[in-house]
């Protein structure tokens, strides 16, 4: 996904000067905070006329975008947001809705069956994981009570550590019926399915449409994919942070970021 992000980024970057902007990226880190903390600072000092960020959300990222905010930089938020921060926009879906989603899903895909379900996270400094997960739990609880949530896998969005996390939990768990993947290493996930769940049948919701969730959902080895488009949300950043530059207001319903659900018969 984030590869996808970047993507949309490089081509809105190829439009700007059509649009009297200069689009620059800078990669830091995942999961990180310390890292976004220095290019935030560093920032200060560029003093650019906007700013949009993938939030990690620590006290530390928290206190620096504050601190930019009052020197009257313009903050946008990209896909995670920062709790109680004073950014200007959020550019990203509902998470706590998509948790609830998935979680709905899973449980009416499953019936009446009792297990255990396996979550996948990235990190729970995120903010965009964690509401996911407050989203998943509550409905869980509240209406497939049959459903047991295991402790969550951090698999810090990298393949190879969500597969070994994900592979071991399903060789030491023969009561594993569903799995929802709330982060990205999804190559990950789908490998180690493939390896060790071929004796049984599992129901799986995962994030974000790639090309190997669309592979996976085509196969059934993903059962639903919840989606953001990337390419809104890098608009949606650039037309805030333009408007907040210019002086302009922000036409709040044109950049509410929709949930997409796709299943393998409605593929675009």
């Amino acid at each position: 996904f984030m590869y996808g992000l970047n993507a949309e980024i490089r081509q809105a970057a190829l439009r700007s000067p059509a649009e009297r902007t200069d689009i620059r990226t800078i990669e830091v880190p995942a999961f990180d905070p310390a890292a976004l903390v220095s290019v935030l600072e560093g920032l200060s000092q560029e003093k650019p006329c906007g700013i949009a960020l993938v939030a990690t959300d620590a006290p530390d990222v928290r206190a620096a975008v504050d601190r930019l905010v009052r020197e009257r930089f313009p903050i946008v938020t990209l896909v995670s947001d920062l709790t109680g921060s004073l950014r200007h926009h959020y550019a990203g879906v509902d998470n706590i809705a998509a948790g609830r989603t998935a979680a709905r899903l899973l449980g009416r895909f499953l019936g009446r069956r009792k297990g255990e379900i396996a979550v996948l996270a990235g990190s729970m400094l995120v903010r965009d994981h964690r509401e996911r997960l407050e989203g998943f739990s509550a409905v869980m609880v509240e209406e497939f009570p049959d459903l047991a949530i295991l402790p969550v896998l951090e698999g810090r969005d990298d393949p190879e550590v969500a597969h070994m996390l994900v592979a071991d939990a399903l060789s030491r768990n023969a009561g594993i019926i569903g799995v929802y993947s709330l982060g990205a290493g999804n190559r990950g996930l789908i490998r180690a399915l493939k390896e060790k769940a071929v004796d049984r049948i599992l129901t799986v919701i995962a994030h974000e449409l790639t090309a190997h969730t669309r592979a996976a959902l085509i196969d059934n080895t993903i059962d639903a994919i919840l989606n953001q488009d990337a390419g809104h949300e890098v608009r949606s950043a650039i037309r805030v942070l333009k408007a907040k530059a210019d002086g302009l207001a922000v036409i709040e319903a044109q950049e509410r970021i929709r949930l997409d659900i796709f299943l393998k018969d409605n593929l675009p």
